[in-house]
């Protein structure tokens, strides 16, 4: 089976999803966010999306915009874990690129990071590399998110352990960075 079939929310999910948001504000945003969230790998699949269109009557070009202008929606398939390095001045001269080079070991981040991508998920789906330009938290430099925990401060060791650690996938409820 291939990943665009795997990913596949269902049409009774995404009527179910539709339906419980319609006539409300922000209806189609929370409606493609919440079928994002029931996808097993995290993102829109092509398929979800245009299912999503003949539904909502929304044309699909109107909802591939949506996908891609807001950076929380996405279009490839993302891993089981995701940290993300903010790439904004003060992390950058506070050491952020020396962190993402420390995550550009594991094979085909490097030269996905170097192409320009912002985005960069192992092949076996267990960790999602992201870069945002900030994250607003400018005096704890440089910031780190992991599955959503933000982490400030962090140094070239921590991060070469937190990568260990999801890479043994022994992570723990939170993770430790000393």
């Amino acid at each position: 089976m291939n990943t665009h079939e795997e990913n596949y929310v269902g049409k009774s999910a995404i009527d179910e999803i539709i339906s419980k948001h319609k006539g409300k504000p922000g209806e189609l945003l929370t409606t493609m966010e919440e079928i994002q969230e029931a996808s097993e790998y995290k993102y829109l699949d092509m398929q979800s999306m245009d299912y999503l269109s003949s539904q909502t009557k929304v044309p699909l070009s109107q909802i591939y915009s949506v996908a891609t202008f807001y950076s929380f929606f996405n279009l490839k398939p993302q891993g089981k874990h995701t940290i993300i390095v903010c790439r904004g001045t003060a992390c950058h001269t506070k050491g952020s690129k020396v962190l993402l080079d420390d995550l550009s070991t594991m094979p085909g981040c490097k030269d996905a990071l170097e192409a320009g991508e912002t985005s960069f998920t192992t092949e076996d789906r267990l960790i999602t590399v992201k870069t945002v330009a900030c994250f607003g938290q400018c005096a704890l430099a440089p910031v780190v998110a992991v599955d959503g925990v933000i982490y400030s401060n962090v140094t070239s060791e921590q991060i070469k352990k937190i990568l260990q650690n999801l890479q043994e996938d022994n992570k723990d409820e939170n993770i430790r960075l000393c």
